[in-house]
């Protein structure tokens, strides 16, 4: 019996799954961060481990199709490191973007704007795909919750400068980590889960540093979504884990939509296309 192994895989964690060729699940797992541009051999050994979870009595990833969707893999020097010794019979590594299109609209048109621990966008158009975004928080996820965290402490220091006002919530984040010196040192140590963390204190704060930080984000947002709308609206898929959030916050601007399924059930239907 010819098995399908898929893998969904972010900034926060991966989710693997195992499938026949008719779709049905035979077995399912979970692991850690799994964005190989962050940290490739971390990332390897979540997967894999999460992978080996979801494994049936009997079946050998030897024997396996596996299709991945991960964060990092628009890299492509990511993706060869991470590839590289895979013990699979045939690997193909997509974005995390293009297993979460996959899944959310097999073959028909829309936007997927995925947003959680980072932050990646995708236009699909009669069955041609496209995406933005995804180059990591140093220099790009915007609206995320790495984004957001980060954010958050830039304006707490910026408060400390008197650039803008203290306000309660900055000046908590500045006590628990012990003033300038320890955000800075938070900062350099700190990966984008570790700052993604700190988006629950934004998300619902009536703060006027929270809501800047929010509005901003959502400025992003848009920015991206409007971008991939120029060639003729189609409606829009928000997923991930503040995907919820900015898709109430800018309802009307555009038709919004369900997705069909998840990231991971992309990575599977893609598997099975594979052969």
């Amino acid at each position: 019996m010819k098995l399908y192994l898929g893998i969904d895989g972010g900034g926060t964690g991966c989710r693997a799954a195992v499938c026949d060729a008719s779709g049905k699940i035979l077995g399912e797992g979970r692991g850690g961060p799994a964005n190989i541009t962050t940290d490739s051999a971390v990332a390897r050994q979540n997967i894999l481990s999460a992978a080996r979870a979801a494994l049936p009595d009997g079946a050998r990833f030897e024997d396996m199709v596996v299709v991945m969707g991960l964060a990092g893999a628009n890299v492509a020097g990511s993706v060869a490191r991470f590839s590289a010794g895979m013990p699979f019979a045939r690997l193909r590594v997509e974005t995390d973007a293009v297993t979460a299109a996959k899944g959310a609209l097999r073959d028909g048109d829309g936007i997927v704007a995925a947003i959680g621990t980072g932050s990646v966008f995708a236009v699909q158009r009669v069955g041609e795909l496209r995406q933005i975004g995804g180059w990591g928080l140093v220099i790009g996820d915007e609206g995320s919750g790495g984004w957001l965290g980060k954010l958050l402490l830039a304006r707490t220091l910026r408060a400390l400068d008197g650039y803008v006002p203290m306000t309660p919530l900055a000046q908590t984040i500045l006590d628990e980590m012990g003033g300038a010196d320890g955000i800075v040192a938070f900062a350099r140590d700190a990966q984008p889960v570790d700052f993604a963390a700190l988006a629950p204190r934004i998300v619902g704060s009536e703060d006027p540093a929270a809501l800047a930080i929010l509005r901003d984000g959502e400025a992003k947002v848009a920015e991206a979504v409007e971008h991939l709308q120029r060639e003729g609206t189609v409606p829009v898929i928000f997923l991930g884990g503040l995907g919820a959030i900015y898709a109430s916050r800018l309802a009307g601007r555009w038709p919004m939509a369900e997705a069909i399924g998840s990231g991971l059930d992309g990575a599977l239907w893609l598997a099975r296309q594979e052969g």
